[in-house]
């Protein structure tokens, strides 16, 4: 996953309209409210404006004239659709290929052939999973590596690649494979010339790679919802867990852990750590890189 929150500038005729009304605590509190049950994302009060800036432009689009009308809309019975338009404007996604070069690395040179290695004969299927997987550079990463690395080391192993994330219009974007400057700037001269054609400002990724990634909309914080990922023997959860609570950090691992093999691994954000959130996994030091292994329960 990706940065997933930051401010935008608005137009002038939004800041107009903006001013005419704000966000009541009330109404702030039983939004974010609502949200927390959904998806285990919490917005502290001073993170209020942000919220506010967020719901505001799903209002102007929509021409109504509160955020109370907003909220009631939200609960109605026809209020599922516009909730996931809420999702998708609270979670906005900004990554690139190759971001987390040493992770990469190690599972190319260290926990690909370790798992593989420890995999019966008869049971050759590699699942990596990439949560939150954005716009899906970070799947499509995984992808090249495996097409261009190890496919060849291991010609009998059958790789399978999940990508998912809680937004359905990056996920839809993520499916067409089309990137500009920023998101391709990362990449080896090598695997650009293999897997990207270049049309105006577009680089659009292969079919063969995209061929390779099965997307799927995933709410991490719903372990109904996470069961769709199926047995995982490596997950990618990059930069998600630092904007839950402990309790919603909490059962995001657990699912997770459920979701991933025995002895399986989970990475996670340079940033965050499981450390106060779960004993389920193990972490294990890596060349220039960590990961957290799933520990069996007795």
């Amino acid at each position: 996953m990706s940065d997933r929150y930051s401010s935008k500038t608005t137009n002038s005729g939004n800041q107009n309209r903006r001013s005419s009304f704000q966000m009541s605590s009330t109404t702030f509190e039983a939004i974010r409210g609502d949200l927390y049950k959904l998806t285990g994302i919490y917005y502290t009060d001073n993170k209020k404006y942000l919220l506010e800036s967020r719901i505001q432009r799903r209002i102007d689009e929509l021409k109504l004239s509160s955020f109370e009308d907003y909220h009631k809309l939200i609960n109605s019975f026809n209020g599922r659709d516009e909730l996931n338009k809420l999702f998708d404007a609270i979670t906005i996604n900004e990554t690139y290929f190759f971001r987390a070069e040493f992770q990469f690395e190690a599972f190319e040179n260290v926990l690909a052939p370790e798992i593989i290695k420890k995999t019966a004969s008869y049971k050759k299927t590699m699942r990596i999973w990439s949560a939150a997987s954005s716009s899906g550079e970070e799947a499509y990463t995984i992808a090249m590596i495996i097409d261009y690395k190890l496919k060849s080391r291991f010609p009998d192993v059958n790789f399978e690649i999940i990508a998912s994330d809680i937004n359905e219009t990056v996920i839809e974007s993520a499916k067409k494979g089309e990137y500009k400057d920023y998101a391709i700037r990362n990449i080896p001269p090598d695997y650009m010339r293999k897997y990207f054609t270049k049309k105006g400002s577009l680089y659009t990724i292969s079919d063969k790679i995209k061929k390779m990634v099965e997307f799927k909309k995933i709410n991490l914080y719903d372990p109904i919802s996470v069961r769709k990922a199926g047995r995982i023997d490596i997950a990618w959860c990059c930069n998600v867990l630092i904007y839950f609570d402990i309790p919603s950090k909490q059962k995001v691992v657990k699912s997770l852990y459920e979701a991933i093999n025995s002895n399986g691994y989970l990475f996670i954000g340079y940033s965050e750590s499981l450390h106060g959130i779960t004993n389920d996994f193990k972490l294990v030091h890596l060349p220039k890189a960590m990961a957290y292994q799933k520990i069996e329960k007795r």
